[in-house]
């Protein structure tokens, strides 16, 4: 009997030796996010305080804004935007300075009065006197590609979360 014990109790640990290594194969075939996300959702970080303070009529009043815009291209393209998407030239978005990212606004060309909607998703224009630099397709629909810079007016329609790319990667 006791050899008959030490044959079933040798089963079990081959059969749960077995079990583990099969958990543990899928568990590493599964994908793994590129970068790792806070969590707590209910802290508000110091530069959301700062972001607030800057702005405390965020989201209750329109803030227009006339300037010159440029456009920016082929240089850029397929590269990291300052809020971690990857620049689309053919897109709707738009480079400005100090505008929260992904702040949504109403970009209307003075020359011409067309005007659209795009998103801040990047920092900039880094030439002095300008105000934003817009993507080639928004540039392109705001028809102002062959002149290369045109007057525009920026009406903030929706204030972004301002956050910038998070490069922090998971400890293995």
């Amino acid at each position: 009997m006791k050899l008959l014990d030490k044959i079933l109790i040798h089963r079990k640990k081959f059969y749960f030796k077995i079990s583990f290594f099969i958990i543990l194969f899928i568990a590493g075939c599964s994908s793994s996010p590129r970068y790792a996300t806070s969590t707590s959702s209910n802290k508000i970080s110091n530069k959301e305080v700062r972001a607030k303070k800057k702005n405390p009529n965020k989201g209750k009043h329109r803030k227009v804004m006339n300037g010159i815009s440029s456009f920016y291209a082929e240089d850029f393209h397929g590269k990291l935007t300052a809020n971690g998407e990857v620049y689309d030239m053919y897109g709707v978005t738009a480079a400005h300075k100090t505008l929260p990212l992904n702040t949504v606004c109403r970009v209307t060309n003075l020359a011409n009065n067309k005007s659209l909607i795009l998103r801040i998703n990047d920092r900039g224009p880094y030439v002095k006197g300008r105000i934003l630099d817009c993507s080639y397709g928004a540039a392109k629909k705001l028809d102002f590609i062959q002149q290369g810079t045109t007057e525009v007016k920026i009406e903030v329609i929706e204030w972004g979360d301002g956050k910038y790319m998070q490069h922090r990667t998971i400890s293995k």
